[in-house]
């Protein structure tokens, strides 16, 4: 399946409403509304919603006016605690190394002394992270959902939905060609769509597999044509 290096404009917002559940329903009725006891974990393969969910929690949290501390892999140090955070999102937690473990411990601890809820996404579910004892068995000690990628079914209703949203006419042979050629997972799948989306805008022309292929030929961004 293909990556591609496109350029991107806005896409739709990452909220709850807009998530295709699929079979991870109960995850997202749990993420709804989040307690302090323990951390809500989800976990899975790249392109199942992890990050969606959690940009939709912070998202939530910034509705009801309280916000959140994000804290990820490539966060810089240090990491404060803001006092006003109603939530706590911890993200790509396989990949800590030493010094953000004892920073997302320290912020664990602060959101469980101001009974803030926390909720964590990785790859691997708690039993399996490569990290420190105590924040592993934190990070297991609430809910914990596997995320499943959405079945080609769902992504393919996932499409249509997005494409009529923006107003495209989004045919059957162009679906097949994105789901036959293109990793399935539904940020990709939304990515190749607004790219898709913008070329055909600029081209005054209609959404075709032609046209898809014209714009794939293209050379990235940055590169020069052959």
């Amino acid at each position: 399946m293909k990556q591609l290096p496109l350029r991107l404009g806005p896409g739709p917002a990452q909220s709850f409403d807009s998530f295709i559940a699929g079979s991870n329903g109960v995850a997202l009725a749990a993420l709804r509304a989040p307690r302090s006891a323990g951390a809500i974990y989800l976990w899975g393969p790249a392109g199942s919603g992890k990050s969606h969910l959690l940009n939709a929690c912070a998202r939530e949290a910034q509705a009801g006016g309280c916000g959140a501390v994000a804290f990820d892999a490539g966060q810089p140090l240090p990491r404060p605690w803001d006092d006003a955070a109603g939530l706590l999102l911890l993200d790509g937690c396989e990949a800590y190394d030493a010094a953000r473990q004892h920073a997302a411990f320290a912020l664990f601890v602060e959101a469980a002394t101001a009974g803030v809820p926390v909720v964590a996404a990785g790859r691997l579910p708690p039993v399996d992270l490569p990290l420190r004892e105590d924040l592993r068995t934190r990070l297991g000690s609430g809910p914990v959902f596997q995320l499943s990628p959405l079945s080609e079914a769902e992504s393919r209703s996932a499409l249509q939905r997005e494409a009529a949203r923006r107003g495209i006419a989004l045919s059957g042979e162009v679906v097949d060609y994105l789901l036959t050629r293109f990793a399935r997972d539904l940020g990709s799948l939304m990515a190749l769509l607004d790219a898709l989306d913008e070329f055909s805008l600029v081209e005054k022309r209609s959404v075709t597999v032609p046209l898809l292929r014209q714009m794939l030929a293209r050379p990235p961004i940055g590169e020069p044509a052959p």
